[in-house]
C-alpha cells in the first residue's frame, strides 16, 4: 500500500494531467463548477480511465480519498 501524503499535484500526475500550479488552477477554471448533484468521477472531463480511479478511490477509501475530496471541492465552487 502506498502510504506517501498526496497532493493536488501528485493526484493530477496520477491522472495523467499538467501538475504544475498553473494548470492545476486553469483545470478548475474551465471546469468549475460542477453541478451540485453530479459525482466527481461522473463529470464529462474525464476519460474512462481517470473516472475509474476517482470512483475507485472514493468507494474504496483509498489513500487518495482525501484528495480526491478536496479536488471535488474545488470543482464545486
Amino acid at each position: 500500500m502506498d502510504t506517501s501524503q498526496h497532493s493536488l499535484s501528485t493526484l493530477f500526475e496520477q491522472l495523467g494531467l499538467p501538475a504544475d500550479a498553473a494548470s492545476i488552477e486553469a483545470f478548475i477554471s474551465r471546469h468549475a463548477p460542477l453541478p451540485p448533484d453530479m459525482v466527481l468521477a461522473e463529470a464529462p472531463c474525464w476519460n474512462a480511465s481517470q473516472a475509474s480511479f476517482l470512483h475507485e478511490g472514493i468507494d474504496e477509501d483509498s489513500d487518495w480519498a482525501e484528495v480526491i475530496d478536496e479536488l471535488d471541492a474545488l470543482l464545486r465552487h
